[in-house]
């Protein structure tokens, strides 16, 4: 280790690629919900027609606040709530349609779900965001061309600036028929300039430029997360025609295919000359379906599952974004209460108390006011080496035994991501064992593993681009 190497072209154009302001707070939520709750939670449908009549929505026991501490007992930082699925019925009362909440019988007609929402997540000091969808089933003007486009854009601006700061508006692919047959292209540019306009530090995901759908609602991963991708891959279109077009089961349930497993290597990035930023998102139930279904009360994903999907997409370079629907009755069920406090709790026991703190660490190349000791600190710039030394190792040792089973390693991505390989070892006498290699890092790795009893945790950066800079080092 140490040796200086020659930077090459390619290494220079991709760490010049880094992500912007809006897109560095996303990445610090790490972990939020949505809220699928509409006419097909009293209809016991995935997918409404538009022909629902708002009488059936009616959730008499509403409570917007349980929802609220449901979601940050589990140790969400945000929630986006489906203010208008494909069935166009919306639950904010919009001037643009008669087809909203106003119409139906929760709060008398004069009931908005989505400011109760809105002001209850605040109150748990929760982000908002909003999912719209652009496919409207109800709407007669859909299909229409720019009156629709005028219309979808009326309702844009109603959640935009009736709601307060928005972290995020989320779109989908969804692009079907609506009443008379017609399909809309959707004007995305259009719709883009409005968000940046009236809410400037919001993410726009899946069909938009900041945050890449990971291409399954199975809650699959990559084993190699890459934010540093080719710009192709912002396509709208080709995000639409991978998206769900029905109402599938199967849709629901499908993995990632070999193919689209590596998307930013070096290997895969060589010859690509326009390169961005677009860091991807884990989206999936806790239940099989999207909304609620009394039926699925059994089904409700296990402890260990939620743990396993959070250490690969919030500890693989990932946000992790679950559904949790609410019932007819307008609360979150007693059993997806449970499992989201359940999961809520262990992850603050696990990152409790953080070993580092008392061992002692020494690293090799640092550059100067970049040592390694800065790594406890979870600050900007905390440890690089000098620019062509692409490996280093940091050492921890320990006066008196510990029992690990955790390392986090999480690189500082205002400089890019840049780690290719690395391996984690513990060091115990004369006895060593290899307990995790992998190759990215970014925002977050959780290198998890069977616990061990150890004096000394070597972390091996044995390959990255230009050279390693990394902001935190935690050992739990």
């Amino acid at each position: 280790m140490g040796t200086i190497l020659v930077i090459s072209d390619q290494e220079k154009k991709l760490v010049r690629v880094v992500p912007s302001e809006r897109q560095m707070r996303h990445q610090k939520l790490e972990f939020y919900g949505f809220l699928h709750f509409t006419v097909n939670t009293f209809t016991d449908r995935e997918w409404g027609d538009g022909t629902e009549s708002p009488s059936v929505f009616c959730p008499e026991h509403f409570d917007a606040e349980q929802w609220a501490e449901t979601l940050a007992a589990s140790g969400m930082r945000g929630a986006i709530l489906t203010c208008k699925h494909h069935d166009g019925f919306c639950l904010w009362p919009s001037r643009y349609t008669a087809h909203t909440v106003a119409a139906s019988p929760f709060r008398g007609g004069n009931g908005d779900v989505v400011r109760e929402v809105s002001e209850a997540l605040r109150k748990y000091n929760l982000k908002f965001g909003i999912y719209l969808s652009p496919w409207d089933r109800h709407e007669p003007c859909y299909g229409k061309g720019t009156q629709y486009d005028d219309f979808f854009v009326g309702q844009l601006t109603e959640l935009l600036t009736g709601y307060g700061d928005i972290f995020c508006v989320w779109f989908d692919g969804a692009c079907g028929e609506g009443p008379d047959g017609n399909v809309q292209s959707y004007d995305w540019e259009r719709y883009y300039e409005v968000i940046r306009r009236l809410q400037p530090e919001a993410c726009i995901s899946v069909c938009g430029p900041d945050v890449r759908w990971c291409g399954n609602e199975a809650g699959d991963t990559r084993e190699q997360e890459w934010s540093v991708v080719p710009r192709r891959l912002r396509d709208t279109e080709k995000i639409r025609e991978n998206s769900q077009q029905s109402d599938e089961t199967e849709f629901r349930q499908r993995t990632l295919s070999s193919s689209d497993q590596d998307l930013g290597s070096r290997m895969v990035l060589e010859g690509e000359n326009d390169l961005v930023w677009y860091p991807t998102e884990v989206n999936f139930s806790i239940r099989p379906g999207w909304f609620y279904h009394e039926s699925e009360d059994d089904q409700v994903r296990s402890l260990e599952n939620l743990i396993s999907i959070y250490d690969r997409s919030v500890g693989g370079n990932s946000t992790m974004l679950l559904n949790v629907p609410p019932t007819k009755e307008g609360l979150i069920h007693d059993r997806d209460a449970e499992r989201l406090r359940e999961l809520g709790a262990y992850l603050r026991r696990r990152e409790a108390h953080n070993l580092v703190e008392e061992a002692e660490m020494t690293a090799t190349g640092s550059e100067p006011g970049h040592d390694a000791a800065n790594l406890r600190t979870d600050a900007e710039g905390s440890y690089k080496t000098p620019d062509g030394i692409r490996s280093c190792e940091i050492r921890l040792t320990w006066e008196e035994p510990v029992k690990v089973s955790m390392v986090v390693i999480r690189e500082d991505i205002r400089f890019s991501q840049r780690i290719e390989k690395y391996r984690i070892t513990s060091v115990c006498g004369e006895e060593r064992q290899v307990l995790c290699e992998g190759k990215t890092v970014g925002w977050r790795k959780n290198a998890v593993f069977e616990p061990v009893t150890t004096n000394e945790i070597r972390v091996e950066i044995l390959e990255s681009r230009v050279a390693p800079v990394i902001r935190f080092l935690g050992v739990y």
